[in-house]
């Protein structure tokens, strides 16, 4: 099951066919969904979090806490909305092109991805642009 919550002036447009996508990721990558939360917040309640649960006094456009079990995916995923529309404007993407790649950038997290090293980081975008172009 995926949850779309909100604790800031945003919704998704299109929360069923980003339902349909995130468990086709989770599936194509040999896992299996149990429960994903993706909280939509903005960078005053992740920046609370960040200080409050890994000691980053910084803003961020995304934190995930992974709770699975080896390919059983579960776990809570917050995406400030504010930081994401200026990663986009900085990226010269669309808002919904840089959402997209936060939100699969959480989950392929839950599926085993890292992105600490320079390969790791380089893997991991290869990732996200193969799931965002099953978007489009």
């Amino acid at each position: 099951m995926i949850n779309f919550n909100y604790e800031t002036n945003f919704s998704l447009p299109d929360e069923s066919r980003l339902n349909n996508w995130i468990i086709n990721v989770i599936s194509e990558e040999g896992c299996i969904l149990d429960e994903i939360n993706y909280i939509f917040c903005d960078d005053a309640f992740l920046l609370k979090l960040n200080v409050e649960y890994l000691n980053h006094d910084t803003l961020t456009d995304i934190i995930s806490f992974d709770n699975s079990i080896g390919k059983i995916i579960q776990g809570d995923i917050f995406i400030s909305v504010e930081r994401v529309a200026d990663n986009a404007k900085d990226f010269n993407v669309s808002l919904q092109e840089e959402l997209h790649r936060v939100m699969v950038h959480g989950v392929l997290h839950f599926c085993g991805y890292k992105d600490k090293s320079e390969s790791e980081s380089l893997l991991m975008r290869q990732k996200e642009n193969h799931y965002i172009k099953q978007l489009a």
